[in-house]
C-alpha cells in the first residue's frame, strides 16, 4: 500500500506543474526535497508542500499498522512511487479591445497526485514474451 497526497484547484497552469513534476519522478523523497528547493518555479513550493504531506500520510498509516501489512515505515526508503498532474477547471475572464471587442483570458487550474511508497515493485509486462528460437539438431 502506498501513501498518496492531492493537492486539488492549483493556482498555475498544469502544463507548468508537470515541468517540476517530471523532474523528481521515480526519485527518493530525500532527492526530490533537495531539488524542490533549489527550483526557483512556481509550483515547486505546493508540490514540496504535498510532497511533505505525503510522507507525513505513510507515517500515519504505519502508525496504524496499515502500510505494507504492519511493516516498520523507514521514511529513509521512501521514493516517489507516482505523480501526475490533471487538468482542472478553466476560470474565464475578460479583457477589453479596441472597437467594443473582449478578448478571453483562460486561467487554468491543476490537480497534483503525488504517491509514495519504500518498495520498487515490478511491473509485470502486458506483452507476452517473445517466443525463444528452437536448436536444429546436426
Amino acid at each position: 500500500m502506498s501513501a498518496r497526497a492531492v493537492l486539488r484547484y492549483a493556482p498555475f497552469s498544469p502544463q507548468k506543474a508537470r515541468l517540476v513534476a517530471d523532474l523528481i519522478r521515480g526519485k527518493s523523497v530525500a532527492e526530490a526535497e533537495a531539488i524542490l528547493a533549489f527550483c526557483r518555479k512556481r509550483p515547486a513550493r505546493a508540490i514540496e508542500k504535498l510532497l511533505r504531506s505525503a510522507v507525513a500520510n505513510a507515517e500515519e498509516l504505519s502508525a496504524q499498522g496499515k502500510w505494507h501489512e504492519g511493516d516498520e515505515l523507514n521514511t529513509e526508503e521512501l521514493f516517489i512511487k507516482r505523480i501526475y498532474v490533471d487538468d482542472s477547471i478553466r476560470l474565464k475572464r475578460i479583457r477589453p479591445r479596441a472597437r467594443g471587442m473582449a478578448y478571453r483570458i483562460l486561467r487554468r487550474r491543476c490537480h497534483i497526485t503525488i504517491e509514495v511508497d519504500d518498495r520498487q515493485e515490478s511491473e509485470p509486462s502486458k506483452r507476452a514474451p517473445a517466443p525463444q528460437p528452437e536448436e536444429v539438431a546436426s
